[in-house]
Formats: C-alpha cells, sequence, structure tokens
C-alpha cells in the first residue's frame, strides 16, 4: 500500500479506480461537481467487491464495459473536496475497455493526460499524483515504489 500521506483520517471512502496508461498519458475524468481529474471508477457499495464496483462504475462513467480487471496497487490519500481529516483508499485495476469511452452519467470531461499536464492544474488528487509517480518510474523501467 503506497500512503500518500502520514496522518489517521477521521474518515475513509474506499474506491476502486481504473488505470489506463497508454503512451505516457493516464486516462483521468472530471466529475461535473470536482474541479480535480481523478481515475474513472468510484466508491464501492456495501456487499461490493472492487473488482464489481470498478465494472459497473465504468459502465456508469463511460459507456463502455470493463474486459477483465487485473490489480495494479492501492493508495492512501487525502480525499479531494471531502473536507479535512477524509481520506480515500484507492484500488487500481488494469482492464481493457470494450468500446470507445465518452462522458457519461455525472462525467463533465474525460481526457488523456501527462504526468506533467496533471500536475501543471490547479486542483489535483495526491492519489493520482503519487500513482503517476509510480507509473513514470515503471515506465523508465524501474519497479514503481508504490506498487504491490
Amino acid at each position: 500500500m503506497h500512503d500518500a500521506t502520514s496522518s489517521t483520517p477521521e474518515r475513509l471512502i474506499r474506491a476502486a479506480g481504473l488505470v489506463r496508461f497508454v503512451d505516457r498519458r493516464l486516462l483521468l475524468v472530471r466529475a461535473d461537481y470536482q474541479t480535480a481529474f481523478y481515475l474513472p471508477g468510484g466508491k464501492i457499495d456495501p456487499g461490493e467487491t472492487e473488482v464489481q464496483a470498478l465494472h459497473r462504475e465504468v459502465r456508469e462513467e463511460l459507456g463502455v464495459d470493463l474486459v477483465g480487471a487485473e490489480f495494479l496497487g492501492r493508495y492512501v490519500a487525502d480525499a479531494v473536496g471531502q473536507g479535512d481529516g477524509v481520506q480515500v483508499e484507492l484500488s487500481c485495476y488494469t482492464g481493457e475497455l470494450e468500446g470507445v469511452p465518452e462522458p457519461a452519467a455525472e462525467i463533465a470531461e474525460l481526457a488523456w493526460l501527462t504526468r506533467e499536464e496533471y500536475l501543471a492544474h490547479r486542483v489535483t488528487a495526491p492519489a493520482i499524483v503519487a500513482l503517476f509517480a509510480d507509473l513514470d518510474g515503471d515506465f523508465h523501467g524501474n519497479r514503481p515504489a508504490g506498487l504491490h
């Protein structure tokens, strides 16, 4: 587990996210109620597994089905826009998309961003910043530090 913060959270949100990293660009989405971009995916509902939540969220947010889901890593970081003391435990999975993703449901925007482009945004999600650092480490031939 990659812990992007050191404090104990007052509240922890469990979420699953899809990592599509192609040509040093990560598929990210922005909800209509958020400023920051984050991974397609979302909160895990009671009774759902991480993989079930991921498949449901990808279908809802991107309008396409996810084929397969391979665990990549887990990040714990401050949750953007959720208030002080709230953290997210983001379980990251890779998988293929069946079709062309388009913004759906509450998703206002979809983008393929490099690490540099993401960091240039006014608001970023700490878990995504940590994920980018690990993906760029992997891209340069090193084993990502925070991916298990």
